[in-house]
């Protein structure tokens, strides 16, 4: 986390397709679930996922009942702007789950310092 704040990341927030009882759970289970940072918040409906427009749309996990879920995508915003933009998919991998590495931390560090040391003012 200190890497995070180090370049200027003030909150890290953690949705998904899924109700508050769920990713109150997850918070827990991640012992999150009282840290000023880290925020996890729901999108029972997808109507985040759907505006973002990164619904999985993809047969694969359709066919096997995962409707609504959302492609695994990390955003770098400042002050409402998305400023690097990161999703994990490919053609045999559409959800991103076997290879995450755009969006893990260290690649959002990278693209985050890439943007400079005034990239909050922009």
């Amino acid at each position: 986390m200190d890497d995070l704040k180090a370049v200027g990341v003030d909150e890290l927030i953690i949705f998904c397709a899924n109700d508050g009882a769920v990713m109150d759970a997850w918070a827990k289970d991640q012992d999150c679930e009282n840290h000023d940072f880290i925020k996890f918040m729901a999108d029972p409906t997808g109507a985040f996922i759907k505006s973002l427009d990164i619904e999985l749309n993809h047969p694969g996990p359709q066919g096997k009942g995962l409707y609504g879920r959302g492609k695994r995508t990390a955003i770098y915003f400042v002050n409402g702007i998305a400023k690097v933009v990161r999703v994990a998919e490919k053609i045999d991998d559409p959800a991103g789950d076997d290879f995450p590495d755009v969006t893990l931390a260290e690649a959002m560090i990278e693209a985050i310092s890439a943007l400079g040391p005034h990239s909050s003012d922009l």
